[in-house]
């Protein structure tokens, strides 16, 4: 069995038992999170590891624990407060905090991501209290081999590596996007079962071009303007390099790039190493899942739909690849598929006679495409395109919160009996429209579901549902199947593998109430399914290097992901001999 850690490996008694065999002892065990079992150490345990009189007399059960930690957690004043409450929880002791977050994952879930987690990311060098993770920076870049060496974890399989470049909806923040890795390692393990021990954030500290973090004299991160060009993809390559070297067997999940580097880091590694964008790659997949549940609550197809999507960053470039990855799926051509699918910048609809960035000259339409249009300006707007186009399915991505106004909604209602609005831009204050409004212009006619978590709507007496396009319920799966496979390469026919799996293991409960996603609460559920088909496609694309999985059927697969599939439990302690 591969080593885990410096600190500690796990092995198995003649039972065939897990347990862990450490090799640190008395006050600095009480220290490392993924072996402080703090109350719950046994009594033998102690005596053993040189802990009796260190800890309280009482032998907790982590039950007693949780219930502790969570009447804390409850009293704390704000989001934010409750964010820090359980970061500072797995700084203490990682196997208690997920087995809380575990039991509460609904409740939790938005305070250690999405919307919470834009606050932590905004105030990271002022609520900093533990080291987490690997920081790569300008300073340390020469001796990225050294400090990769430093970390303690021995086989990583899971990396989520952030540039900070373009967070959320907010931007440049700096180090201190290093937050978002976190978190989504966070889910990583609670929804997509990749042990703790298996994962590692990374902070790629390029610098920031925001002037008021380095005059901050709080900030944490380099003080200087952010790298460009040659010099900033050399520091990606030495990253790679010296990643790929110590831990051969991870998966990259880049993270919050800004829109045309995360295109280009994208296309430049995937086949180097095995690496995904999950703005790009899993918003997409996410949205096609909810587009195909939308309309199966209208009887109706996909191919028969016109889409418009405001917003041509990362995301709404991801979405635009997988609904016209949809569409052939279901039997148009490529040019079929492409007339159907309009992407919307700041300036208006993406035309071939417009000068843009290179990665949105594949989503631009032709002058053709348009002819006879009725237009105002240089460029269709968002309005003119909905009403031209004869649009049905509306997606928005573009970060400007309220940008769906009533006319825009109210022109959907126009080209269909029941529009698909999904408002998806993150955090809630830049929500295109508020599920309310959308419901209350169409008189709860529209299909919608948010990037944000929203109440329920109630309108003339009548509940509405409101999903959660989360990529949470593809990037946790994607990534643990990958994992299983050792896939080589992360196909784009994987990643829509993922979008049809949850797309399918949408309970039909959720469809009857007329939510488009499952409940978070079923997140787990879902990834099991979602990396049991990503092997699946993995093997038939020839990219899986697990030999244990060759052959098997997809039941089989599924029981395999079931049985890798970490759960926060107590391991038996012995001392390193």
């Amino acid at each position: 069995m591969a080593r885990v850690s410096k600190y500690y490996d796990v092995l198995r008694d003649e039972h065939g038992e897990r347990f862990l065999e450490v090799a640190v002892t008395g006050f600095p065990l009480l220290r490392l999170p993924l072996m402080n079992k703090s109350t719950a150490f046994t009594r033998t345990e102690r005596e053993l590891l040189e802990l009796d009189g260190l800890l309280p007399p009482h032998v907790s059960t982590v039950e007693e624990q949780k219930e502790r930690s969570y009447q804390r957690y409850r009293l704390q004043n704000n989001s934010l407060e409750k964010h820090i409450y359980l970061r500072n929880l797995q700084d203490r002791n990682e196997v208690l905090f997920f087995a809380l977050v575990e039991d509460h994952l609904e409740e939790m879930l938005p305070i250690l991501y999405t919307p919470t987690v834009g606050d932590a990311v905004k105030f990271f060098s002022h609520i900093y209290r533990f080291p987490r993770g690997l920081s790569i920076s300008t300073d340390n870049l020469e001796h990225s081999d050294q400090a990769l060496s430093n970390v303690p974890l021995e086989d990583v399989r899971m990396i989520v590596a952030t540039d900070s470049s373009a967070i959320l909806g907010i931007g440049d923040q700096g180090f201190g996007g290093m937050a978002i890795s976190i978190g989504k390692l966070s889910i990583y393990t609670v929804a997509g079962g990749v042990g703790p021990d298996k994962t590692l954030p990374v902070g790629l500290d390029v610098g920031t071009d925001r002037q008021d973090l380095i005059n901050d004299p709080l900030y944490l991160g380099v003080r200087h303007k952010r790298l460009t060009g040659e010099a900033y993809d050399k520091f990606i390559d030495t990253f790679v390099e010296s990643v790929t070297a110590r831990y051969p067997k991870a998966i990259i999940q880049w993270e919050d790039f800004s829109k045309d580097t995360a295109f280009r880091v994208l296309e430049r590694y995937r086949k180097l190493v095995p690496s995904f964008n999950d703005d790009i790659q899993g918003t997409g997949a996410v949205t096609l899942a909810g587009v195909l549940n939308g309309l199966k609550l209208k009887n109706d197809r996909l191919e028969d739909q016109t889409v418009v999507i405001h917003g041509a960053g990362a995301g709404g470039i991801g979405v635009a690849w997988a609904i016209r990855q949809g569409m052939m799926r279901a039997g148009l051509s490529a040019t079929q598929a492409h007339e159907r699918v309009l992407v919307l910048d700041s300036k208006g609809l993406l035309l071939e006679d417009r000068s843009m960035e290179a990665y949105k000259h594949g989503y631009r339409q032709s002058l053709k495409r348009v002819a006879g249009w009725t237009v105002a300006g240089a460029a269709p707007s968002l309005l003119e395109s909905i009403q031209n186009a004869k649009a049905t399915v509306l997606l928005g991505l573009s970060g400007q919160g309220g940008v769906f106004t009533e006319p825009v909604v109210k022109a959907m209602l126009e080209n269909t009996a029941r529009p698909i609005v999904f408002p998806l831009s993150n955090p809630t204050a830049n929500t295109e429209v508020l599920p309310e409004d959308a419901l209350r212009w169409t008189n709860g006619a529209a299909i919608v579901a948010t990037g944000s978590p929203f109440e329920d709507v109630i309108l003339n007496g009548k509940t509405y549902p409101i999903g959660q396009g989360n990529n949470a319920f593809i990037f946790p799966g994607l990534g643990f199947g990958a994992v299983l496979a050792r896939a080589r390469e992360i196909t784009d026919s994987m990643v829509l593998e993922a979008a049809y799996t949850l797309a399918e293991e949408t309970p039909q409960s959720s469809l009857d109430a007329g939510r488009v996603y499952p409940r978070i609460a079923g997140l787990r559920e879902v990834s099991i399914k979602v990396a049991s088909r990503v092997m699946q496609k993995a093997l038939q694309d020839g990219v899986a290097a697990e030999y244990r999985i060759r052959g098997l059927d997809l039941a089989a697969l599924e029981a395999f992901a079931r049985s890798r599939f970490w759960h926060p439990k107590y391991l038996p302690f012995r001392k390193h001999s």
